[in-house]
Protein backbone atom coordinates (compact mmCIF):
# COMPACT_ATOMS: atom_id res chain seq x y z
CA UNK A 1 0.00 0.00 0.00
CA UNK A 2 2.02 3.34 -1.15
CA UNK A 3 0.27 5.72 1.50
CA UNK A 4 3.28 8.43 0.88
CA UNK A 5 2.28 8.70 -2.80
CA UNK A 6 -1.66 9.33 -2.12
CA UNK A 7 -0.45 11.60 0.88
CA UNK A 8 2.08 13.61 -1.52
CA UNK A 9 -0.33 13.72 -4.02
CA UNK A 10 -2.88 15.52 -1.57
CA UNK A 11 -0.62 17.83 -0.70
CA UNK A 12 0.32 18.76 -4.06
CA UNK A 13 -3.22 19.40 -5.11
CA UNK A 14 -4.84 21.43 -2.13
CA UNK A 15 -1.29 23.38 -1.36
CA UNK A 16 -2.62 23.24 2.53
CA UNK A 17 -0.12 22.21 5.58
CA UNK A 18 -1.13 19.22 7.39
CA UNK A 19 -1.48 19.35 11.21
CA UNK A 20 -2.08 15.13 11.72
CA UNK A 21 -2.89 12.20 9.25
CA UNK A 22 -4.74 9.16 10.63
CA UNK A 23 -5.20 5.37 8.69
CA UNK A 24 -8.26 3.58 10.21
CA UNK A 25 -8.93 -0.65 9.56
CA UNK A 26 -10.34 -3.55 10.48
CA UNK A 27 -8.88 -6.85 11.29
CA UNK A 28 -9.88 -8.29 8.37
CA UNK A 29 -7.45 -8.72 5.08
CA UNK A 30 -8.22 -7.05 1.75
CA UNK A 31 -10.80 -4.45 3.28
CA UNK A 32 -10.43 -0.98 2.50
CA UNK A 33 -8.60 1.67 4.60
CA UNK A 34 -9.95 4.75 5.49
CA UNK A 35 -7.14 8.11 5.51
CA UNK A 36 -8.23 11.19 6.76
CA UNK A 37 -5.77 14.04 6.13
CA UNK A 38 -6.41 16.67 9.17
CA UNK A 39 -5.32 20.22 7.83
CA UNK A 40 -4.46 23.41 9.30
CA UNK A 41 -6.50 26.55 8.53
CA UNK A 42 -9.49 28.34 9.04
CA UNK A 43 -12.73 29.48 6.63
CA UNK A 44 -13.62 33.08 7.53
CA UNK A 45 -17.31 33.71 7.31
CA UNK A 46 -19.04 36.90 7.71
CA UNK A 47 -21.20 36.57 11.11
CA UNK A 48 -24.37 38.90 9.43
CA UNK A 49 -24.30 39.72 5.97
CA UNK A 50 -24.60 43.91 6.92
CA UNK A 51 -21.36 43.16 8.96
CA UNK A 52 -18.53 44.52 7.84
CA UNK A 53 -15.95 43.52 10.21
CA UNK A 54 -17.68 40.67 12.23
CA UNK A 55 -15.83 37.42 11.58
CA UNK A 56 -15.79 33.87 12.55
CA UNK A 57 -13.03 30.95 11.77
CA UNK A 58 -13.92 27.83 11.06
CA UNK A 59 -11.62 25.36 11.04
CA UNK A 60 -11.13 23.58 7.21
CA UNK A 61 -12.57 20.05 6.75
CA UNK A 62 -10.64 17.18 7.36
CA UNK A 63 -10.50 14.59 4.30
CA UNK A 64 -10.93 11.31 4.64
CA UNK A 65 -10.25 8.92 1.80
CA UNK A 66 -10.74 5.36 0.90
CA UNK A 67 -8.48 3.01 -0.10
CA UNK A 68 -8.82 -0.51 -1.46
CA UNK A 69 -5.07 -1.58 -2.07
CA UNK A 70 -5.02 -5.32 -1.27
CA UNK A 71 -3.13 -6.43 1.86
CA UNK A 72 -2.96 -9.82 3.52
CA UNK A 73 -1.96 -8.97 7.56
CA UNK A 74 -2.26 -5.93 9.61
CA UNK A 75 1.29 -5.54 9.89
CA UNK A 76 1.82 -4.83 6.77
CA UNK A 77 -0.20 -1.90 6.90
CA UNK A 78 1.73 -1.28 10.09
CA UNK A 79 4.77 -1.29 7.54
CA UNK A 80 3.34 1.35 5.22
CA UNK A 81 2.56 3.61 7.82
CA UNK A 82 5.90 3.24 9.15
CA UNK A 83 7.49 4.00 5.96
CA UNK A 84 5.22 7.04 5.30
CA UNK A 85 5.60 8.35 8.67
CA UNK A 86 8.96 7.92 8.51
CA UNK A 87 9.75 9.95 5.22
CA UNK A 88 7.56 12.33 6.21
CA UNK A 89 9.69 13.40 9.26
CA UNK A 90 6.88 12.52 12.05
CA UNK A 91 8.60 12.54 14.91
CA UNK A 92 6.53 8.95 15.95
CA UNK A 93 4.05 6.89 14.83
CA UNK A 94 0.76 6.03 17.24
CA UNK A 95 -0.87 2.84 16.74
CA UNK A 96 -3.95 2.05 18.74
CA UNK A 97 -5.87 -0.87 18.96
CA UNK A 98 -9.06 -0.85 20.04
CA UNK A 99 -11.89 -3.56 20.97
CA UNK A 100 -15.09 -4.15 19.55
CA UNK A 101 -17.73 -1.48 20.84
CA UNK A 102 -20.83 -3.18 20.38
CA UNK A 103 -20.42 -5.07 23.67
CA UNK A 104 -21.45 -5.34 27.17
CA UNK A 105 -20.46 -2.00 28.93
CA UNK A 106 -18.91 -0.57 26.75
CA UNK A 107 -18.77 3.35 27.02
CA UNK A 108 -20.19 5.18 25.02
CA UNK A 109 -17.14 7.50 23.83
CA UNK A 110 -15.48 4.24 21.97
CA UNK A 111 -18.43 4.34 19.73
CA UNK A 112 -17.85 8.44 19.11
CA UNK A 113 -13.86 7.53 18.48
CA UNK A 114 -15.16 4.58 16.16
CA UNK A 115 -16.76 7.56 14.16
CA UNK A 116 -14.05 9.51 14.31
CA UNK A 117 -11.51 6.89 13.03
CA UNK A 118 -13.24 6.49 10.02
CA UNK A 119 -13.86 10.02 8.88
CA UNK A 120 -17.73 9.82 10.65
CA UNK A 121 -17.61 12.53 12.56
CA UNK A 122 -21.05 12.85 14.55
CA UNK A 123 -21.39 16.54 14.78
CA UNK A 124 -20.12 19.71 13.10
CA UNK A 125 -18.63 23.23 13.36
CA UNK A 126 -20.31 26.14 12.94
CA UNK A 127 -23.10 24.34 10.67
CA UNK A 128 -19.84 23.17 8.55
CA UNK A 129 -19.24 19.52 8.24
CA UNK A 130 -15.44 18.71 10.44
CA UNK A 131 -14.88 15.94 7.34
CA UNK A 132 -15.55 15.87 3.83
CA UNK A 133 -15.59 11.99 3.11
CA UNK A 134 -14.69 10.41 -0.24
CA UNK A 135 -15.06 6.79 1.23
CA UNK A 136 -18.10 4.81 -0.31
CA UNK A 137 -17.81 1.85 2.05
CA UNK A 138 -17.51 3.71 5.38
CA UNK A 139 -20.70 1.99 6.87
CA UNK A 140 -19.85 -1.29 6.23
CA UNK A 141 -15.77 -0.88 7.96
CA UNK A 142 -17.47 0.89 10.77
CA UNK A 143 -20.12 -1.76 11.41
CA UNK A 144 -17.47 -4.06 11.17
CA UNK A 145 -15.44 -2.19 13.66
CA UNK A 146 -18.21 -2.50 15.62
CA UNK A 147 -18.37 -5.95 15.78
CA UNK A 148 -14.11 -6.81 15.46
CA UNK A 149 -12.91 -4.02 17.06
CA UNK A 150 -10.42 -1.69 14.23
CA UNK A 151 -6.36 -0.40 14.77
CA UNK A 152 -5.55 3.60 14.40
CA UNK A 153 -2.32 4.77 12.86
CA UNK A 154 -2.02 8.95 14.00
CA UNK A 155 1.42 10.74 13.03
CA UNK A 156 2.46 14.18 12.08
CA UNK A 157 4.20 14.60 8.88
CA UNK A 158 6.98 17.70 9.45
CA UNK A 159 7.40 17.24 5.74
CA UNK A 160 3.78 19.35 4.29
CA UNK A 161 2.86 20.17 8.22
CA UNK A 162 2.71 22.61 10.36
CA UNK A 163 5.64 21.56 12.60
CA UNK A 164 9.46 22.02 10.73
CA UNK A 165 9.95 25.58 12.60
CA UNK A 166 9.28 23.65 15.40
CA UNK A 167 10.85 20.21 14.92
CA UNK A 168 13.66 19.59 17.16
CA UNK A 169 15.16 16.45 15.20
CA UNK A 170 18.89 15.76 14.09
CA UNK A 171 17.49 12.99 11.89
CA UNK A 172 15.88 15.07 9.78
CA UNK A 173 17.14 16.62 5.92
CA UNK A 174 16.22 20.12 5.46
CA UNK A 175 12.70 20.03 3.73
CA UNK A 176 11.90 18.32 6.79
CA UNK A 177 12.16 14.57 4.82
CA UNK A 178 14.16 11.28 5.98
CA UNK A 179 16.03 9.15 3.78
CA UNK A 180 14.62 5.50 3.34
CA UNK A 181 13.70 2.74 4.16
CA UNK A 182 12.26 3.07 7.98
CA UNK A 183 14.59 1.02 10.26
CA UNK A 184 12.24 0.46 12.84
CA UNK A 185 10.08 -2.93 12.83
CA UNK A 186 6.18 -3.48 13.38
CA UNK A 187 5.51 -5.00 16.62
CA UNK A 188 2.97 -7.62 16.81
CA UNK A 189 -0.66 -6.33 17.65
CA UNK A 190 -2.53 -7.93 20.92
CA UNK A 191 -5.37 -9.54 19.48
CA UNK A 192 -8.86 -7.79 19.58
CA UNK A 193 -7.54 -6.36 23.20
CA UNK A 194 -6.76 -2.64 24.05
CA UNK A 195 -3.45 -1.54 23.48
CA UNK A 196 -1.53 1.32 22.46
CA UNK A 197 2.16 1.44 20.81
CA UNK A 198 4.42 4.23 20.20
CA UNK A 199 6.85 4.09 17.69
CA UNK A 200 9.49 6.87 18.28
CA UNK A 201 11.14 7.84 15.03
CA UNK A 202 12.67 11.49 16.39
CA UNK A 203 16.11 12.05 18.20
CA UNK A 204 16.51 15.06 19.82
CA UNK A 205 19.25 15.84 22.21
CA UNK A 206 18.98 12.67 23.83
CA UNK A 207 19.79 9.10 22.39
CA UNK A 208 17.88 6.69 19.39
CA UNK A 209 13.92 6.44 18.71
CA UNK A 210 12.32 3.99 21.09
CA UNK A 211 8.84 2.09 21.31
CA UNK A 212 6.42 2.70 23.64
CA UNK A 213 3.16 0.12 24.38
CA UNK A 214 0.54 0.22 26.99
Amino acid sequence: MELLERIESQIQSTRLPLFAITIAAVPCPDTPVIMTLHWHGFIKEKIAEEASEALRFTPLPSSALQLNDGWDDVLSLDRAALDAAWELGAWDVARAEAPACMRPGADTVEAVDCLKAFGSFPWGVNGNDVVVADAPDADELLAVAARRGYLMWLFRPVHGGIWKDVADDVTLRPDGTREPPCPVMPLPTAGGKRRRTVYRFGVGHGGPGSVFTG
